[in-house]
Parts: C-alpha cells; structure tokens; sequence
C-alpha cells in the first residue's frame, strides 16, 4: 500500500475510510487508559504533570498521585475569543482543503523543503491568508515569541468519521525552530507524549550547531547555550505524559518538549471536529546573520506577504 490512495494516506499510515474500503488490519495501540499508572497529565495552570489518563477528571486544583515536572510547555488558556475562533475558522472553511494522510485535511503555506537532503526553495509560497494575519499579530503580545517570525502557516483538521490521527514524530530540527507553535479550535484534545527513542532521526543533530531561542523558564536566552539531547536511557521507564489543547488555547514546546519528546495525537482523543493551526520558524542558520540567511531570505521576505 505505498501509493497513496483515495482517502490521502499511504505507507503505514491509515485511516477509518482506506482501513474498510482496502481491509487493512488495525495495529493495537499500547497507549490506552490502562496505563494510566505511568501516564501522567500535564497541569498549565500548576505546571506539573499528574498521575492520570483523562485530562478532564483531574482539572486543577484536584489534583491527587504523584507529580512530575515536565518542563518545555507554554499555555495560553484564552488566546482566542469566541468572537476571533468564529472569524477564524469561517475564514479557513472558505479555502481549499487538501486530503492529508491518516484521516487528516490541510491547508500549507510555506516553502518547500527536502529534509533528507536539507535542500529548502520557495516553491509556490507566495504568504498568507489575510484573513488569518490577526493571529500572527497577537503573537507579538507574548514574551515567549519575542522575534518569531512565521514561515509556514499549516491547518489541520481532524474528525472521528474519518479517525484522524498523527503518528508520534518530533518536528524536523534542520530548518523548524525551537518553538512549535499550535492554535486549537472547535473542541478540546489532548497532544500525547513519549519519550524519543530514535536519536538518530528528526536532524537532531542540527541543535547543537545553534544557541537556544529560550532558556528552560521560556524566557529569551541571551547567552550562546545549545541545547544538549538526552538520550534515551536504559532501564529508565519514561511515563506518556498528555498534555491538553483546549479549544481556543495557544500550545508552545520548546526545550525539552521539544527536542526529547515525541508528539501525537491519538485516534480516540478526537470526539467531534477539530481544527488546529501550526506555525513554524527557521533555525538560526537562516535568519538575519546566519550563515545560511542568503538561502531563506527569499522566504522571509514572501511570510511577511498576506494576500
């Protein structure tokens, strides 16, 4: 099944339509609310992690179990109105989706880019919708995103009738930056935590060759610090730490979130529509000063267009 097929997936990845229609059998999950014992369910507004699956069973302040930091989450419970969440995603209903792989549609603003290769090029990215520019500007109201500047602006959206999902990955760390960006529209989920046993993927080799956007506290580092990956040890059992997107909030990772663990979200965390927007920087190296500025430049250039 490698060719894509009608549905928009291929490879490994699936989802409800091409299961039934190809009768591709289902690998079971091990993530489940049976393991709630070394799950953990990461609080904003206390930020710890708490012993637990279901995120709505355990709202601060009840909460009971151990506890664990979990440093790299930022949380804007109110980022959005009602009144902003409409416009918005009105706005995006009234552009072209495109079919996405395991259940997903999206809508792609940004350049092209070969991460194998680490080659980057315009491509067809001529900015963004003007219709969504009000949600870049209220960034500048946060100390967090201090200088960040979009290039790529992507929608998502997921349904249950599709059984939409996204398979554990740690964005590419070549040319994405530090901050993971996501706004969160329509209904509450849930973003699934494990920790990253594949070191050798990601280009996650890139970090240490650029100092750190943010410290450990999320406040803008002003020194040359890199971050260091943790590998994976052994004999150590990693908690799933779920981390919740209500509806309307803004989701940050960063540092440790981040580069160590990987993200996803499950098939079942999906009760009724959901519509995500990510927005992702360049790294260093292609920003003013870097030495590969002369290649994003053009690029920079087209993300400060809406159209």
């Amino acid at each position: 099944m490698d060719k894509p097929r009608p549905c928009g997936c291929k490879g490994r990845r699936t989802c409800l339509i091409c299961e039934k229609d190809f009768n591709i059998p289902v690998e079971g999950n091990s993530l489940c609310e049976d393991s709630s014992g070394s799950s953990f369910i990461y609080c904003p507004i206390c930020n710890k992690a708490w012993e637990g699956w279901n995120f709505k069973q355990t709202e601060h302040p009840n909460h009971t179990g151990k506890s664990l930091d979990f440093p790299g989450v930022y949380i804007d419970l109110n980022f959005l109105s009602d009144i902003e969440e409409l416009k918005l995603i009105n706005s995006l209903d009234d552009i072209p989706w495109d079919l996405s792989q395991s259940g997903r549609r999206k809508q792609n603003f940004g350049p092209k880019c070969n991460f194998k290769k680490k080659k980057l090029r315009l491509g067809e990215f001529s900015g963004f919708p003007a219709s969504t520019k009000f949600v870049q500007d209220k960034f500048s109201g946060l100390p967090i995103m201090k200088c960040f500047q979009t290039i790529e602006q992507c929608s998502l959206e997921y349904t249950p009738e599709r059984g939409a999902s996204i398979d554990p990955h740690i964005d590419d760390c070549w040319i994405w930056g530090e901050r993971i960006v996501t706004v969160n529209l329509l209904s509450d989920s849930v973003l699934t935590m494990t920790y990253n046993n594949k070191p050798d993927r990601y280009n996650l080799d890139c970090i240490q060759t650029y100092p750190s956007v943010l410290n450990v506290d999320g406040k803008i580092n002003t020194s040359n610090e890199r971050y260091v990956v943790k590998p994976l040890e052994k004999n150590v059992e990693y908690p799933v730490v779920r981390i919740p997107m209500p509806r309307k909030s803004l989701l940050i990772l960063y540092g440790a979130a981040r580069y160590d663990w990987e993200h996803q979200v499950l098939r079942e965390d999906i009760q009724t529509r959901r519509v995500c927007l990510a927005y992702r920087e360049f790294t260093p190296p292609y920003l003013d000063h870097g030495n590969k500025f002369h290649e994003g430049k053009s690029i920079l250039e087209q993300a400060r267009i809406f159209f």
